[in-house]
């Protein structure tokens, strides 16, 4: 006799930029001084848990290319992040980030590598990853080629003007599900 299996369930996933997203871009961020979080960052990670989505950050961190921190620093710092969120309830399920530049200092980060945003990479290996459902997937950045990644990746992008990230959050959501349900966007 044949044994049944449960069909694997796919769970939607907001995909995040990190700097000018989550915290401020002050440029080259890698340590927890440097971070000054967005204002409703974590109300808004915290609202995503609460409806079901994968919290994914997706970072390009030429940082690291150039010689100005190492990837050991990227992870603390996700770490560091990742605590903080948590103590205020909000999870982040996953890090993902690129340390490829085409004009890269080091020479092991010189690539035009496929995870470097407007490259869709990393977008894609998490949905592989994480066993991901793109149809109910979207992307926030704050960048051109956040919006393009999105597009590369096949799921919507919304482009962060900056403010409060939990009532931009809000009116993403309003139109990403009406989007789903067959209505227009406002």
């Amino acid at each position: 006799m044949k044994q049944q299996t449960a069909p694997l369930v796919l769970r939607p996933a907001a995909f995040l930029d990190r700097d000018g997203v989550l915290n401020v871009d002050h440029g080259y961020v890698h340590r927890p001084e440097q971070v000054a979080w967005i204002a409703g960052a974590h109300r808004a990670v915290r609202q995503l848990n609460e409806l079901g989505y994968l919290v994914v950050v997706v970072t390009n961190q030429a940082g690291v290319a150039h010689g100005y921190y190492s990837e050991e620093s990227v992870h603390a710092l996700h770490r560091w992040m990742r605590e903080e969120l948590a103590a205020n309830g909000a999870v982040i399920d996953a890090f993902y980030h690129c340390p490829f530049h085409p004009e890269a200092r080091l020479d092991r980060f010189r690539s035009h590598h496929v995870d470097r945003k407007p490259g869709p990479g990393m977008v894609l290996r998490a949905m592989s990853d994480m066993g991901i459902d793109k149809d109910r997937s979207f992307l926030i950045g704050d960048k051109a080629t956040d919006i393009e990644c999105a597009r590369r990746a096949g799921i919507p992008g919304f482009l962060f003007p900056g403010g409060d990230l939990a009532a931009f959050l809000d009116d993403c959501l309003a139109s990403f599900h009406g989007e789903l349900r067959g209505e227009k966007a406002r």
